[in-house]
């Protein structure tokens, strides 16, 4: 398939996305166009944050290497986001080449952990929303490294990509009553018993980014706690 082509077809595919599910759907088939596995779309981490979970926003990562990199702080000691938050380029990585730019900055048991999950290649595509506020699309993956012609074509896919993902997010601020699909997943499966551990392993997510859409559901509806929650989302109709 012609470059050009697959840019336009993947690009539609993303643009007819309504719900963040849609959305992470279609990312995940550009990541494997690529040869990637995992897409994750997350909030900039300030100099002084120490764990990645509250930044993610959207992730197909396991979420056991989630909480193990989170245990491990490794947010601290990650090479990558230093060099983001101080240029717009992306940033890319190849831990299978000791001494590719990058790859050989990461300390030994982050390179051990990310090898464990089969995350040896990756890329990091630093992105601005219209209300000024930073982000970063990444993909990881276990491939060669890319050419500049994959790395220009993924680029220009991300710039769009986000732009369809920061309508949403924009959206849902504006209505802040609305939940977003994702809340409303985890909401369900609260109603039914499950812990944030549990609706973790079901919807691929870590705990803490299960607890983050909670809280962000609590403050929606206006509510205490999760029992308040899940009443007032039965009473409203948004879950059954």
């Amino acid at each position: 398939m012609m470059i050009a082509e697959r840019q336009s077809l993947l690009s539609d595919e993303i643009s007819n996305s309504r719900t963040r599910p849609d959305f992470m759907r279609s990312m995940l088939r550009v990541a494997r166009e690529f040869g990637l596995d995992h897409i994750s779309v997350m909030a900039a981490p300030g100099p002084n944050d120490v764990v990645l979970a509250p930044f993610v926003l959207e992730s197909t990562l396991p979420a056991q290497f989630a909480r193990e990199f989170d245990r491990n702080f490794f947010l601290r000691a990650c090479p990558i986001l230093p060099r983001l938050n101080k240029s717009i380029l992306p940033q890319t990585w190849y831990l299978r080449d000791s001494e590719c730019p990058n790859g050989r900055d990461f300390p030994p048991a982050m390179r051990e952990l990310m090898a464990r999950y089969d995350l040896m290649t990756g890329l990091m595509f630093p992105v601005t929303s219209i209300d000024g506020n930073r982000f970063f699309l990444r993909y990881d993956g276990d491939r060669a490294r890319l050419s500049q012609v994959e790395m220009n074509e993924l680029n220009m896919i991300s710039l769009h990509a986000f732009d369809v993902f920061d309508r949403m997010r924009r959206a849902e601020m504006v209505s802040p009553g609305i939940l977003s699909a994702r809340e409303l997943e985890v909401l369900r499966w609260t109603a039914q018993g499950k812990t944030s551990i549990e609706i973790g392993q079901i919807l691929s997510l870590s705990d803490h980014t299960v607890n983050a859409y909670m809280t962000n559901a609590i403050k929606k509806l206006d509510c205490v706690n999760r029992t308040q929650l899940v009443a007032k989302a039965i009473r409203l109709k948004l879950i059954n």
